[in-house]
């Protein structure tokens, strides 16, 4: 199944899941910590009504933007602000047609993230959401459309039990952007 196909398809957890961890993946551009988004992931574990998933995204919102470093200019800017504007876009509420549009919107901004620091402005994004195929795409890009596919088919049919192998898929791609953007940062300094 498709990228779209799969968000199309996933409920309220699923969802939330797989906005929280283009974020997470992607959370070294806020300037954040490796444990930055974790009380989120713990609110995922209950249903939407169940725990304080508005007041925790706001305690996030507040540590990452105190964190929140300089910008360090071209396409690393732009990523940063990519991945202010997931955060920012995040709903207060962890169900209803705002969470689709945001774990959509997540799932774009990673993509096209990933599509900057490795240079590959030449892959059309849409067509492989759409499609679900990685040929043709940058190694980067590659495994960031299969680590979303990975965390919405984990929670899928794992539900709260699948959180933890999500957070886990995430956390490697969160140390494979970090060295990502390290070396686009010798490389462009």
């Amino acid at each position: 199944m498709s990228l779209e196909e799969l968000i199309a398809q996933a409920d309220e957890r699923g969802l939330a899941a797989s906005g929280v961890a283009c974020l997470d993946r992607c959370v070294p551009l806020l300037g954040g910590d490796d444990e930055a988004l974790r009380p989120l992931w713990g609110t995922l574990a209950g249903g939407p009504a169940d725990g304080d998933w508005g007041e925790v995204l706001r305690q996030t919102r507040e540590k990452l933007d105190a964190v929140a470093g300089e910008a360090a200019g071209g396409c690393a800017e732009e990523a940063a602000q990519l991945a202010r504007g997931m955060l920012a876009a995040a709903p207060a509420d962890r169900s209803g047609p705002a969470l689709r549009v945001w774990a959509d919107g997540c799932s774009a901004h990673a993509l096209r993230i990933h599509q900057l620091l490795d240079g590959a402005d030449d892959a059309d994004l849409t067509a492989a959401r759409r499609e679900g195929r990685t040929d043709g795409l940058s190694p980067l890009l590659a495994a960031e459309l299969r680590r979303q596919t990975a965390v919405l088919e984990l929670v899928a049919a794992h539900g709260a039990a699948g959180l933890r192998s999500a957070l886990e898929v995430s956390t490697e791609g969160r140390r494979v952007l970090r060295a990502a953007v390290s070396r686009r940062g010798r490389r462009d300094g």
